[in-house]
């Protein structure tokens, strides 16, 4: 059980990374496309965080209003068959 968890984390961490990479990534590419100066290596750090945050927030905000909209439905359907059996 103990080798489960530390391959999660592995898995994470390694998720965690790739996703910082990319995030600065865009925004490197934002920067070049806009004409504008890159800045340092950890002001954009800052920056791919900051938008790293926002993205969860984003997912986490409406995973939970398509969850919603899906209990809802599912909630209908039993009430129907319920009526109907």
């Amino acid at each position: 059980m103990i080798m489960g968890t530390v391959n999660r984390n592995e898995i994470r961490r390694a998720l965690d990374r790739m996703e910082r990479g990319i995030t600065r990534s865009v925004i490197r590419w934002k920067y070049k496309k806009d004409g504008r100066p890159l800045p340092p290596d950890d002001a954009l750090e800052g920056q791919s965080k900051q938008v790293i945050d926002q993205a969860h927030k984003i997912i986490a905000r409406r995973g939970r209003s398509v969850w919603s909209e899906f209990k809802s439905v599912y909630a209908k359907q039993k009430n129907k068959k319920e009526d109907d059996g």
